[in-house]
């Protein structure tokens, strides 16, 4: 089985399970994929976090060199890697203000001259994503996940 993030044009987020990933696109072909939320039948996959398993972090080395799956901790130049770059991100969301499900529609505004420019960070659907970068305006995912400002204890 193969359980898949969805979401439809609406923002709506769900589950899906397959048999296996042509079983998915097979349904999708078909239109038999619809939102639990609204009925949307206008459904893709949502961006995933990877599953990492709790140990046996592996690392990729060069071709020709005898590597072997680690049972330790995170490699440090790894791990202060992945730390300068939450940094990173924590520090360039300060100055940006959180849109929600808006921010197809705010970042439209802004790159037509319709609102001020200013950084926003939200939610969008891959679809609203793909249709922004077709239109010219630069957007980019956020590489460590943002918890909402409404969904934080």
């Amino acid at each position: 089985m193969i359980v898949y993030d969805l979401s439809c044009s609406e923002g709506h987020r769900f589950e899906g399970w397959f048999s296996s990933s042509s079983d998915y696109s097979e349904q999708k072909a078909q239109g038999l994929l619809q939102c639990p939320s609204c009925g949307c039948e206008d459904v893709g996959k949502a961006p995933m976090a990877p599953s990492v398993p709790a140990k046996a972090n592996a690392v990729v080395a060069p071709a020709g060199e005898n590597t072997q799956l680690s049972t330790g901790d995170m490699p440090p130049a790894v791990k202060q890697a992945f730390e300068a770059l939450a940094k990173a991100q924590a520090k360039a969301l300060e100055s940006s203000t959180w849109v929600g499900d808006s921010f197809a529609e705010k970042a439209r505004e802004m790159h037509y001259g319709e609102s001020e420019n200013a950084p926003i960070h939200g939610r969008a659907t891959r679809d609203e994503a793909e249709d922004m970068v077709a239109e010219g305006i630069a957007v980019a995912p956020l590489l460590v996940p943002v918890a909402p400002p409404d969904e934080l204890n």
